[in-house]
Formats: structure tokens, sequence, C-alpha cells
């Protein structure tokens, strides 16, 4: 199967299952799609046959952590976005904690035009709340905002803005040019020393306990503190049952709250750590079954917006270690859509426009990503993602793309497979591999 195509090329994609119903004719132009419908003629154009496969518009992702500058032994933004774009993603926001942290418009300048230049796909940087992430004194958000990087979303994430005096600060001063504050949703006084779900595996294995409440009082205070003010906030990496339950009341209220639920927590638990095996330490940590239930529910009736795959790679002498010297965080750009296939549409949960809307279209609404999250539809932007809903295949990490292979899928049977991705009408990925 061919379909590497230039930005002048045509391209046609025969029988395709746009958001998996009837095949369909897709015909790319260029940059945009020109056509759909059936029967379309491929005169002159490179055709992809297409045909059982489902096709989606380009994935985006609120929440990757591409490590450039300062960790480039983990990822770069060129590795990362050679990532994202396997795992079917045309738009990635990169996070703040970067080193130096992307706390100026000078910082997110400068990933903004490395993303440019890897031509993977997009990368829209995320600012950081305060100040090197330390939470006393608020960054330069409007500089950021106004830099060529265009900031619409600001967050400390891996950290907490536990300040709430900050965070109402923040909160009133993204509003005056329709921005986010994405809350990483930890209060660190329940959290010291803790290395895992506070619960009945935690005392068994003696391990220092991360409680719900830890995540859910922070949540708690940001969506009144939100409410108060009439600006927006966002929370990152939903993880609990209790915090599903905050959610909900918010938006009964109307209020201006948005959530993300990861990958990994919609398919792990906490069971997983009996094995005492890194790769399945994070932030926050794994959860329980009824946990997982919730979150599943949650993101299926929309009370949780979006998944948001939080891949964090670390190198191997980061995670090849004891659990309690090992770094917190998965890489997730290249599975992500296998277990959301597996977790929410084999489940029954969601059709596969049901993923478009929570892969595509509400994360690049959230970020006011134009161009991003767009129909598959006439005169629309060739953000595109062609998969085989059929495959089956274990996980290889050695496989992958990132820099760094800490994936806790390693041998895990995940279904579906991306076999194309195209940016702009530019494919990124063609048969499976990178063009």
């Amino acid at each position: 199967m061919t379909g590497n195509t230039g930005n002048n090329g045509r391209t046609l994609l025969r029988g395709a299952r746009v958001l998996g119903g009837e095949p369909l004719d897709v015909l790319i132009d260029g940059e945009r799609i020109a056509e759909v419908g059936s029967g379309l003629d491929a005169a002159g154009a490179e055709v992809v046959e297409a045909e059982g496969r489902v096709l989606l518009p380009g994935l985006v992702d609120l929440h990757t952590h591409l490590r450039e500058p300062g960790r480039e032994d983990s990822e770069t933004v060129l590795t990362g976005t050679r990532a994202a774009a396997k795992g079917g993603f045309t738009a990635v926001h990169a996070m703040a904690n970067t080193f130096p942290v992307a706390d100026t418009a000078g910082v997110v300048e400068q990933v903004w035009r490395l993303g440019r230049e890897s031509g993977y796909c997009d990368v829209q940087p995320v600012g950081a709340v305060t100040v090197g992430l330390e939470g006393k004194q608020l960054a330069e958000l409007g500089a950021m905002h106004d830099s060529a990087a265009d900031v619409r979303v600001f967050s400390d994430d891996g950290k907490c803005v536990d300040d709430a005096v900050i965070m109402r600060r923040a909160l009133e001063y993204v509003k005056a040019f329709d921005g986010v504050v994405a809350q990483h949703a930890q209060e660190p006084r329940l959290t010291e020393g803790a290395q895992m779900n506070e619960g009945v595996v935690s005392a068994e294995l003696g391990l220092g306990g991360w409680p719900a409440v830890a995540e859910e009082s922070i949540i708690a205070r940001d969506v009144l503190l939100a409410a108060h003010v009439g600006s927006r906030v966002h929370i990152c990496h939903l993880s609990t049952a209790g915090s599903v339950e905050l959610v909900r009341w918010a938006k009964s209220k109307g209020w201006q709250v948005t959530a993300e639920v990861t990958p990994h927590h919609l398919l792990l638990t906490d069971e997983l750590v009996r094995s005492y095996d890194p790769v399945y330490k994070v932030n926050p940590p794994l959860r329980t079954e009824a946990d997982v239930r919730a979150l599943r529910e949650a993101l299926a009736d929309g009370t949780i917006d979006c998944v948001a795959t939080d891949h964090a790679p670390h190198p191997h002498e980061d995670k090849d270690c004891e659990w309690g010297a090992a770094a917190m965080g998965m890489v997730g750009l290249e599975t992500a859509l296998s277990v959301v296939q597996h977790t929410m549409v084999e489940t029954g949960l969601l059709d596969w426009a049901g993923v478009a809307e929570r892969m595509s279209g509400r994360p690049a609404a959230i970020g006011r990503l134009e161009g991003q999250g767009r129909p598959v539809a006439a005169g629309e932007p060739a953000n595109l993602v062609l998969l085989d809903p059929d495959y089956r295949g274990s996980v290889d990490s050695a496989c992958f793309a990132s820099r760094s292979r800490n994936t806790p899928y390693q041998g895990r049977d995940l279904p579906g497979r991306v076999t194309h991705t195209w940016l702009r009408g530019r494919a990124t990925v063609v048969d499976g591999k990178l063009a």
C-alpha cells in the first residue's frame, strides 16, 4: 500500500470507514480534503486502498512531555513528534516542566520553533503558571500568550498550584485572552512520601499511600475558584471516582470546567504494583478497579471531556531501579489509540465517532487549536489518521519512535494499528512506518 504525498499532491483514500461508518472515498488535494463520497475519480492521485480501515480526524493530545530543552536523554521534540505521528496524532501540547522551565516567551517560542522544524505534528507549547514551577510567583502569562507561540494553556504539571491565591490570580489573568489553567491536582501535604494509591494494596505492600482525597480536595477548590472568577479550569489526568463526581457537579452548575483521563488510568489498576515493577509507578498513581470503571463511564457520558496521554518518557536508568528510587511516568503516544479501542470501543462504551470527539475534537477545542479536531469533510484541513481496527498484536517497545521505552504495555496484546497519518495533506506515517 502506498500513500506518501507532498503538500501539492493528491491522494485518494478508497473505501475508508469515516468515523467507523459506511465505506467512502476521501480525496486529499494539497493541504485540504477536496471531496468525500462514493466512486470518486482518482485521476492523477496516489491511491490508498483503505477497505476495512477506520478514518478519524488527526488526534490531539493536551498533555505531552517532550522534555526538550534540558532532558534530551529522555525525549526531544523530534523524537516525541515522531512517536505522536505513529500514534495517529497531528497535534500535541508540550508541557512546561523542561530545563529551563517554559515560563517565559523565549522558552515557549523555542519549543514552538522546534515543533515547526520537526514537521511530524503541530507542537503547541504549554506555559508554566508560576516562575520555575515553584508556586510562588505568576510567570509571564501575558507575554507567553502574546509570543509567536500564542500560548493558551498554562500548567505547572508535575506540581500542583497549591496556593489558592496564586491559583485565583492565574485564573483571573488568563480570562483576559480566553486562556485555561490546567491543574495537576495533588495536595502536596497529603502526598508526602507517597509511592502508590492509598488502599488495600498499599497497606499490604507497606508502601506510602497516595489518598484519593489529595486529588479531590484540589479539584473541589479549583472548580469553586473558576466559578468565582468566571474563568476556565482544566483538570489534568483525573484518576478517581470522587474526582468524577466533583467534575460532574461543577458541570451541572454550568461552570467552565473540563477534564482529561489518561489511557493508563482507563486500563491499569494498583494491583499491578504488587510486582514492584517501576514501569507502573506514575503520578497520579494507578487506582482501583472501581475507579477505572468510574473513569470509563465518565468518559463515555462526557463528564470527562477527553483522553490525554501524559506521555512521560524517562531514560532506562530512571526506571530500571528499585521502586522507591524510580521516576514517575509512562510513555503513551504510540499506544493511546489502541488502549482506547480496547477499553472504550470493544466494551461498547464509545463508537468511533465518540473516539474522534474525545481524542481530537474536544482537546482541540479546549486548547483553542484552529485547524485541528475538524470534521472529515470537504474543505477541511487534511489532518487525518487511518487505522486498522482488526489488527491484533503484542506491544514491542523496541519498535517505538520515542527515545524512551518505559511502557506499561510491553508484551501485552492490544487491538488496532495506525497505518497512515496525514498532517495537512502530507503523509507522516505510511504503512505503519514513519514517512
